[in-house]
């Protein structure tokens, strides 16, 4: 069986910017029906992986360019916890699930637009050691800031957690909840109707836009600690 570092080095080559290992026991307070164990009963760690957005994307208009290639990284994310369920089936003799990195889930509140993925990746890469949940909800990381997009895998295979990241949300620092245009940022959480509502539209063709990333884009570690 190959050791965690060597599989976190092919999931990095794989194209990977970051890679986190978590034991069930960090993921003991999981709300019921979202844990690893609902989705995989044999579950003894999640595995979890980020590919970070260039810098770029947060410095222009984000209706056209942010959208697209955001959307584009998230196939590749998918791409990445594939092949490597089938690297870790292989080499671990193990079971592996790869989870979406965003859509299809089923949990979804009509009347206040609020969706729950299949796993709450941000939670789940904080639990891994990859960032920590900044005021905006989004999730921190020393090294590309805000700019992660997140995949994850559940295996049976039982791997020693990875350290906890540290906080890099700057205390007493509001602008995420100050910029955002409707109210809809509280502290660590989001009206998911507000945001909704304000952020995703079409273009006249038909084509999809996100219409705000403020959240992201004004946040001081947008870029990580050393922007």
């Amino acid at each position: 069986m190959i050791t965690k570092e060597t599989i976190r080095e092919r999931i990095l080559e794989l194209g990977a910017d970051v890679c986190g290992f978590g034991g069930m026991e960090r993921f003991s307070d999981a709300p019921e029906n979202f844990s690893p164990v609902h989705l995989y009963a044999d579950c003894k760690s999640v595995i979890s992986v980020g590919v970070a957005l260039p810098k770029g994307l947060l410095r222009v208009d984000s209706r056209l360019i942010y959208g697209h290639f955001n959307e584009d990284v998230v196939h590749k994310v998918d791409e990445i916890v594939f092949s490597a369920a089938k690297l870790i089936e292989k080499e671990c003799d193990g079971i592996c699930v790869p989870i979406p990195s965003d859509g299809p889930y089923e949990y979804w509140e009509k009347d206040t637009m609020t969706g729950k993925g299949l796993l709450s990746m941000k939670h789940a890469a904080a639990a891994c050691g990859i960032g920590q949940i900044g005021k905006s909800s989004l999730l921190l990381n020393p090294q590309y800031g805000n700019r992660l997009i997140l995949g994850a895998l559940l295996t049976n295979v039982a791997f020693e957690s990875d350290p906890l990241c540290e906080n890099i949300c700057i205390p007493g620092c509001t602008k995420c909840i100050q910029a955002c245009p409707v109210s809809a940022i509280h502290d660590k959480s989001v009206e998911q109707m507000k945001c909704r509502q304000n952020a995703y539209g079409k273009t006249a063709r038909g084509f999809d836009t996100v219409d705000c990333n403020r959240c992201r884009s004004v946040c001081p570690m947008r870029d990580g600690l050393h922007s």
